[in-house]
């Protein structure tokens, strides 16, 4: 299931899948739901995460997101 909002598509995680997400990539609690989050570093099910509106750092476990952002297709 894929969902879009403004210019980024998002997809549901299933955060049982333990490659469900790679640093680099964006998540989020809501497709299009701020805020957004880069992942900066994995370990143990939690996500180092740096927020893209405020530049925050958090430490957040993955089962708190349910969306990433599929990656841009380039042209």
């Amino acid at each position: 299931m894929a969902r879009t909002a403004g210019n980024i598509d998002w997809i549901y995680l299933n955060v049982a899948d333990e490659n469900c997400v790679r640093v680099g990539e964006l998540i989020s609690a809501e497709a299009g739901g701020l805020p957004i989050y880069k992942v900066m570093a994995l370990s143990n099910g939690r996500a180092w995460l740096k927020d893209l509106d405020d530049g925050s750092d958090r430490v957040t476990p993955l089962s708190a997101f349910s969306w990433k952002a599929l990656p841009i297709a380039s042209a």
